[in-house]
This record gives structure tokens, C-alpha cells and sequence, in this order.
């Protein structure tokens, strides 16, 4: 039974990846720091501890 569980959390943790990196290409072609802000607050929304790395 853990190993249906273990398959949940990785496919979770799967695309959590897949949309901090998406948001990643996003962020380094925003033109404002309004953007930007906007784009941190979606990030940590999906990632509490996550910052960009410029």
C-alpha cells in the first residue's frame, strides 16, 4: 500500500518542479519589479521556502 503513496509524492513532486520552472523562464523575461513580485508570490504559493535565484 506505501507504494501507491510513494507514486502520488513523486508525481507531485514531479510537476511542483515542472511549474517552478516554467516560472522560473517567466521571471527572467519580466520587464518590472510589479512582475516579478507577482511571479515570487506565485512561486512561494507552490513552494513556500522558493526564491529565484538572479
Amino acid at each position: 500500500m506505501g507504494c501507491v503513496e510513494r507514486d502520488r509524492e513523486m508525481k507531485r513532486r514531479r510537476k511542483r518542479r515542472e511549474k517552478l520552472q516554467k516560472l522560473r523562464k517567466v521571471y527572467a523575461n519580466a520587464a518590472s519589479d510589479g512582475e516579478k513580485a507577482e511571479l515570487l508570490a506565485k512561486a512561494r504559493k507552490i513552494s513556500p521556502l522558493f526564491t529565484f535565484d538572479e
